[in-house]
């Protein structure tokens, strides 16, 4: 264990709070691993040991969050997004792979995937959209949590209006995958997207919901105007 990783956890030890620890556990149907904090306690001790950091090269950092994935809790998962998305600007093709293990061997649960996706993920794919092929291959895993990353990586860029007939290949991949955190992950990513595209996110509703879940159903119009919701949802 790194020095900084030691202090780091240590902080988070010891502004922990059991009320918080078990409210937060309420947010999960999985077993979690949880000290206790806020959010926001979170992202200020993330932000306050980064700067002290001596040095802040990628092969530096990226080796940092791997130590902080493998103890397995929200807290040092959180931080090790933050730490990751911070280097952005540093992020190479070759980093894609590293984003890849994350997910495969840590993400076990929704905010973890989310957290790294939506950021680190989504800006790397931003890019090198030639990456949005490995976000396809996501889409046909057999884990949940890779399914559902194949979605959530691309909620900031759909906010932007970009990657639009990406986004509705990898919606019609996920399309009927029984399992509620992928509807909700894709259903998510439509939604983003309708904040650039309503009139194509739309249609794309409307020739999909005979078949579409009704969750990603309910995402995806979240944001339309109440018209539109109410022919979404009309059987």
């Amino acid at each position: 264990m790194s020095k900084t990783i030691d202090i780091v956890r240590h902080e988070l030890i010891s502004k922990a709070d059991e009320k918080t620890r078990m409210q937060g556990e309420k947010f999960f149907k999985e077993s979690v691993k949880i000290y206790g904090l806020k959010s926001a306690l979170v992202t200020e001790i993330s932000k306050a040991y980064y700067r002290t950091l001596p040095a802040k090269t990628k092969s530096e950092i990226f080796s940092l969050c791997e130590e902080l994935w493998q103890s397995g809790f929200m807290e040092e998962a959180g931080i090790a997004c933050m730490w990751s998305y911070n280097i952005r600007k540093q992020f190479i093709p070759d980093d894609f792979r590293t984003f890849e293990k994350w997910l495969n061997a840590y993400v076990t649960n929704w905010a973890a995937c989310d957290t790294l996706c939506n950021h680190t993920v989504g800006t790397f794919i931003e890019m090198y959209p030639s990456f949005l092929s490995g976000l396809k291959r996501w889409a046909k895993s057999e884990n949940r949590w890779v399914k559902r990353a194949s979605a959530v990586s691309l909620i900031v860029p759909a906010r932007k209006g970009l990657f639009l007939e990406d986004i509705f290949e990898i919606a019609d991949t996920l399309h009927s995958d029984p399992d509620d955190m992928v509807q909700k992950g894709y259903g998510w990513m439509l939604k983003a997207a309708s904040q650039s595209h309503q009139e194509e996110v739309f249609n794309y509703v409307m020739r999909k919901k005979a078949t579409m879940p009704r969750t990603s159903l309910r995402y995806a119009i979240e944001k339309m105007p109440a018209e539109l919701k109410a022919k979404a949802m009309a059987k």
